[in-house]
């Protein structure tokens, strides 16, 4: 049996029905085929994940930031999704910390070298931001040892931050930290490491444990970004403002 050729050639003009083999003769009495067209498609417009609430882009590639729940409306920096997970459990602690009196917001531990350098640096950018800081110059006396700053720091700050540099590392490695001690320290919650001018890589070869938490790196922000994402972290003000507003609007 003929097969219609009106699927793949179309019948567009008498000539092309006449012409197929099952319906050339039909023309004859009056009879018509339906004439195929091919089908008309509209191309989906697809929205990019998260792009309602503005998230871009990270070196032309596919991997997208976003906004944490606690980030304040006028800190303008964006997330990585590995950067919330990691800071979420440090923003909770602090959340339940927020009731204590008397705590200063960020307690900076670093190496002595950087004290008139990357530290001085992120301690002026933080308290630009309004961040109390717990540091070194002003707070802590001389020789007392890495483990005791930072277990002092984390006893009278909402969080500790740890700045991870060269000097850093050829410190840690000399005081050869305790795992069972670093374990309590990061069981807190309350440890943020800060790498600058080095590698978590680095970090992991010289404390695996304080290199298995995630933080933030001066590799991928500026000293001022990371800046403005710690003080989104210890802001409490703010979010509580921003919590009573919407419960005063559930309630109509």
């Amino acid at each position: 049996m003929a097969q219609c050729t009106a699927p793949v050639r179309g019948h567009y003009t008498a000539s092309g029905q006449a012409n197929c083999p099952a319906c050339g003769g039909r023309s004859r009495w009056g009879s018509s085929y339906r004439s195929y067209s091919s089908p008309s498609y509209s191309r989906p417009s697809y929205s990019p994940s998260g792009s309602s609430g503005g998230g871009r882009t990270i070196g032309g590639g596919s991997s997208r930031t976003s906004r944490p729940r606690w980030a304040r409306a006028s800190s303008g920096v964006w997330y990585t999704p590995a950067e919330v997970r990691a800071l979420e459990p440090v923003r909770r602690n602090v959340e339940i910390r927020a009731p204590v009196p008397d705590l200063r917001d960020v307690f900076l531990c670093h190496a002595w070298d950087d004290r008139g350098g990357a530290a001085r640096n992120l301690h002026d950018e933080l308290e630009a931001r309004g961040v109390s800081v717990w540091f070194s110059e002003k707070d802590v006396a001389l020789g007392t040892s890495l483990l005791r700053e930072i277990d002092r720091g984390l006893a009278k700050s909402r969080v500790g931050i740890v700045l991870v540099t060269p000097n850093f590392l050829r410190r840690i490695k000399g005081e050869s930290i305790a795992d069972k001690e670093l374990s309590a320290l990061l069981a807190r919650e309350q440890l943020v490491p800060i790498v600058h001018d080095t590698t978590f890589e680095a970090l992991r070869d010289e404390s695996p444990l304080l290199g298995s938490r995630t933080g933030l790196s001066t590799a991928e922000d500026t000293m001022a970004e990371v800046a403005a994402k710690l003080a989104d972290l210890v802001n409490v003000r703010e979010a509580s403002e921003a919590d009573m507003a919407a419960r005063r609007q559930s309630a109509y």
